[in-house]
């Protein structure tokens, strides 16, 4: 599944799309994990004049509406000429001044929507912070994990407290740290969730300076794969040795999730849970 790197890699590479006209909308599967608005049409005519993100979402602005497009599962966006073969999974097409914008998914559980009041309020109101902001930090996420007695690795994927840190990117995270994924994250100390927010934010510049992870099928709009994967150390290295210890690697189902560590390296510590009502804002 694209994770933030791969959002904002492929983001990026949409952006010489900038600046020109939709001639054509053409919609050959309505059918993803929402159906895809039966107004498009009125995209004709308008120019693209900015694309952003937010968490797992791109979002693109036009003249007069702006869309919020989502990759779920196995979506990309491709970046070719009207006379390329159409692939049995493109669902939209968008027609430009001289190239045309492709969405493939296999799986459809991808989004073509409308930004609008409530897409607004239900898919992005209620995320977090981005982990690459000044708005995550420290104090921040400590004051979020110490009430929250769920796995680490959970709550570290948990949208409401920090968007974008999937599963890729939180496995290898916690290796780095030598935190077990399954670990209480209200038994984490400021110090260690100090370390921890420093090693998001260097993980995810690291993926997204290597064009994000291509793990099965992912590449860019133009057709590019990424190569953070082979920078893995735990994700996907199950029964393999760790490369610190030589301890063979384990793997558990946290949050219906495939979580790799290190037996050796990411010991987990056994610790009195306390309840939420006793809980103090101890920093130490």
């Amino acid at each position: 599944m694209p994770e933030l790197p791969e959002v904002e890699t492929t983001k990026t590479s949409l952006l010489p799309l900038l600046g020109q006209t939709v001639l054509k909308v053409t919609v050959h599967q309505p059918s993803l994990r929402w159906p895809i608005p039966n107004d498009l049409q009125k995209l004709v005519g308008q120019k693209l004049i900015q694309l952003t993100r937010r968490s797992k979402y791109i979002l693109a602005q036009f003249e007069q509406d702006t869309m919020l497009w989502h990759l779920g599962m196995s979506g990309s966006f491709r970046i070719c000429d009207e006379h390329d073969e159409l692939r049995k999974h493109d669902h939209f097409i968008l027609q430009l001044d001289d190239v045309q914008l492709r969405y493939h998914d296999p799986r459809r559980f991808g989004c073509i929507l409308w930004l609008d009041e409530y897409s607004q309020s239900k898919l992005i109101d209620t995320l977090g912070p981005e982990p690459l902001s000044e708005a995550f930090h420290a104090e921040y996420l400590f004051s979020k994990f110490k009430t929250k007695n769920t796995a680490i690795k959970v709550a570290m994927m948990d949208n409401h407290i920090v968007v974008g840190v999937g599963n890729i990117y939180a496995t290898e995270s916690l290796f780095n740290l030598g935190i077990h994924p399954a670990q209480p994250a209200s038994s984490l100390t400021f110090q260690q969730v100090e370390k921890m927010v420093i090693e998001i934010k260097r993980i995810l510049k690291q993926a997204i300076d290597l064009g994000g992870s291509t793990l099965r099928d992912y590449s860019n709009a133009m057709g590019e794969n990424g190569y953070f994967q082979q920078t893995l150390l735990a994700y996907g290295r199950a029964e393999e040795m760790c490369v610190n210890c030589e301890t063979t690697l384990e793997n558990l189902k946290l949050g219906q999730r495939a979580s790799v560590f290190c037996p050796q390296c990411q010991a987990l510590k056994q610790v009195k849970i306390v309840p939420k009502k006793a809980l103090k804002g101890n920093k130490a």
